[in-house]
């Protein structure tokens, strides 16, 4: 884990590094976590997973028990800076580690973390493009059982940029407004599928109408990633090939046994160019300039505001709000569980004109 030296990319950590990246990286320089999280209705455990298949000095991000109460139960809401503080102790990081995070998805639950430590400041922090499954996919080693002690270490609280999250007020008075109209508007990016923005598909959660907030756009979350086939050989598919056919060689080699029931296919994130397809298929060509260039603020949602990480991790990616330059992205920490929960909330279903 990190011993606080800092990192080879200094203060400008990037949003994402590849496996290769990371193996290139000094291990004492490095805090990495597993943030894998899965719908409540999987029957997949990923604090057990964890212990049975890791990335070597690996801690366990759990972004539920970090998270902040709240009135409606939500889970893996903003910690408070307290919490943050004292998880990041647990994990023997400082303000100076590179926290680099995955989970075994791909690219699903580790850009909500990355969130988190981008909100309290902590910006040497990137994602691990590809997850645990593109680790493998590389040959890279892992481990497993308990993970050894590591020494804790003092990080001071941090102050959290309110101006990133948004609550429900701050939602239903935004909903109020034409963004086409109100230049002062925020773009609010919904994450789920399209089918559960317009209202024809349900919700995962029982007893939770579809549909979407007023005025929002449907940008889904699937649209920003790509999806690759689970190759645990692909490290040695440069090898050279025999000269001739051996035939004492023995057949071509079965995928080892995994300890964790990993997908065949997973996610990475798309080039910055298919990103940039994306939300200006989702907004309109001047739109999505107007938010890119930090001249509108864009606020992502999902469905309890795991995947709106995605679309916030893509705007990012694409330039929004760095370097100063105009407004930057937020979530809706809520999300779609949190504002349909309540019965005085509008919601459309169907397609909303836009003029």
């Amino acid at each position: 884990m990190s011993s606080g030296a800092g990192s080879v990319f200094g203060d400008a950590c990037p949003l994402a590094v590849t496996p290769a990246q990371l193996r290139r990286l000094a291990p004492a320089s490095v805090a990495l976590l597993d943030a894998s999280w899965h719908m409540p209705t999987s029957p997949r455990r990923p604090a057990a997973e964890f212990v049975k298949l890791r990335i070597p000095g690996a801690r366990f991000l759990d972004l539920d028990a970090v998270a902040s109460p709240h009135e409606l139960g939500l889970k893996h809401m903003m910690p408070a800076p307290e919490a943050f503080a004292q998880a990041c102790e647990s994990f023997g990081i400082t303000p100076e580690s590179h926290v680099v995070i995955y989970d075994t998805h791909g690219v699903f639950s580790s850009p909500r973390a990355l969130f988190m430590f981008r909100a309290f400041g902590h910006d040497r922090s990137s994602i691990l493009d590809g997850g645990l499954p593109a680790w493998l996919a590389h040959g890279c080693p892992t481990e497993s059982g308990e993970p050894a002690p590591v020494e804790k270490t003092t990080y001071p609280v941090p102050k959290l940029d309110a101006s990133v999250v948004r609550d429900y007020a701050q939602i239903v008075s935004n909903a109020r407004a034409d963004p086409l109209r109100d230049s002062l508007a925020d773009i609010v990016l919904d994450a789920r599928s399209e089918e559960r923005y317009l209202g024809t598909a349900p919700e995962p959660r029982p007893g939770l109408s579809s549909g979407h907030i007023p005025y929002s756009f449907s940008l889904p979350f699937t649209a920003l990633l790509d999806t690759q086939p689970l190759s645990l050989f692909s490290a040695s598919a440069t090898s050279p090939a025999p000269s001739a056919p051996d035939a004492s060689a023995p057949a071509d080699p079965q995928p080892p046994s995994l300890p964790i029931p990993l997908a065949e296919k997973y996610t990475t994130l798309k080039t910055t160019t298919r990103m940039h397809e994306a939300v200006r298929a989702a907004l309109g060509d001047a739109l999505a300039e107007e938010v890119l260039a930090g001249r509108r603020g864009a606020v992502a949602s999902c469905g309890s505001g795991m995947t709106a990480g995605v679309v916030w991790l893509a705007l990012k990616m694409l330039g929004m709000g760095e370097q100063g330059a105009g407004k930057g992205p937020a979530i809706y920490d809520e999300s779609w569980t949190g504002y349909a929960m309540r019965p005085e909330s509008p919601i459309v279903k169907g397609e909303e004109k836009r003029e």
